[in-house]
């Protein structure tokens, strides 16, 4: 018995396999292939209500909807809906079920395959939702992964943590990083207009801009260019701060380029303290030739550099000097008590709650 049927199982299998990769490519025949699935089971939905009403529950429709939701692009989903609420009136009206429970269920499914029509007409990506949503996140994951700071040689060392204005995994600020030869290391940090959800797609695409250009042009070309980028897109609000990062892991000497961002901080070790950065510039996507000015210093053994975004320091009641006022107090405190091991993540956990995203990133020259 097992011999026989299993060949027909693998086969099975394998059919089953063969069509769910079809259907993730979004295609039209993948399309009519779920939707006939899904009515010939809408039909034995309705064979069964038709011969025995008051065994079948009216929720199969509503779970045959729910699927259709979830694996059908906009077209395929309407033609399953009207299928389903024809199907279930034509049920309820041969067997003479005017009850209020019945009228309920009805309407219920009527409202329900407005809102999913609706909906499915306002998709923009075009595709069911279990497809748009893992695309989506697949993006962003593939972004972030390029945004990570690389492993640094010894004696450097690098940490980040952010936070998303709402809890949600989308955010305005993002991190660019690119290490060449254990030699050279160039990141750029940035803050795009807005907050949580509704930036997301436009930081993503951002983020992809970036990351082809990292390492491609010097620093001040770089910031031209995402300036460019930025006042090339179709909206009032396509704007950014930026600070950029290009460090001689050899020698420590750097050069920071600020778009339009909080001034970074530099830990001076000798004098216990953090010291502000004095590069300035406009922020990118605002004027076509915005205003850079670069600074420049080295980094020796036991310092570090601070980057963060405005949602670190700017909250209600208080400007920004004041916000850059406590950031210095609260960083030195925590390095002078317990070092610089996690000390982006206790900031972050210090920071009073706020409706803006937030990241910190610490570069760190470990002493020997």
């Amino acid at each position: 018995m097992l011999h026989v049927l299993g060949p027909s199982l693998r086969r099975l299998s394998a059919h089953f396999h063969e069509r769910v990769e079809n259907w993730r490519t979004g295609s039209r025949s993948s399309q009519v292939y779920v939707l006939c699935v899904l009515l010939v089971a809408a039909t034995a939905c309705f064979v069964a209500a038709w011969v025995a009403f008051d065994v079948t529950p009216s929720a199969v429709w509503f779970v045959l909807l729910l699927l259709g939701v979830l694996v059908l692009r906009s077209v395929p989903l309407a033609l399953l809906s009207c299928a389903l609420l024809v199907g279930a009136t034509a049920v309820a009206v041969h067997d003479g079920a005017y009850g209020g429970r019945v009228v309920t269920s009805l309407v219920l499914l009527a409202l329900c395959v407005l809102l999913v029509v609706q909906q499915s007409t306002q998709q923009r990506s075009g595709l069911p939702a279990a497809l748009s949503e893992p695309m989506l996140a697949q993006l962003r994951d593939r972004l972030q992964a390029q945004g990570r700071v690389p492993t640094l040689p010894s004696p450097w060392r690098s940490q980040s943590a952010m936070l998303t204005s709402h809890g949600s995994r989308y955010a305005g600020d993002f991190l660019v990083a690119d290490l060449r030869q254990d030699r050279e290391l160039e990141m750029v940090l940035v803050d795009v207009c807005g907050k949580g959800v509704t930036v997301g797609p436009q930081a993503l695409q951002f983020a992809g801009a970036l990351g082809g250009l990292v390492g491609a042009l010097p620093p001040d070309a770089l910031m031209r260019a995402a300036n460019t980028f930025l006042l090339r897109q179709d909206s009032d609000e396509s704007f950014a701060t930026a600070v950029h990062l290009l460090v001689d892991l050899t020698s420590g000497d750097y050069t920071i380029t600020s778009a339009g961002h909080p001034p970074v901080l530099h830990w001076a070790a000798e004098l216990a303290q953090w010291d502000v950065d004095n590069a300035r510039g406009t922020a990118l996507g605002v004027v076509p030739d915005p205003e850079l000015h670069a600074s420049t210093g080295t980094l020796a053994p036991g310092e570090a550099l601070m980057f963060y975004t405005d949602g670190v320091i700017e909250t209600r009641g208080r400007d920004l000097d004041d916000g850059i006022t406590w950031l210095r107090d609260v960083a030195t405190h925590r390095v002078l008590t317990r070092g610089f091991d996690g000390v982006a993540r206790s900031i972050l956990r210090d920071v009073p709650r706020g409706d803006d995203d937030r990241a910190v990133l610490v570069l760190e020259r470990i002493s020997r």
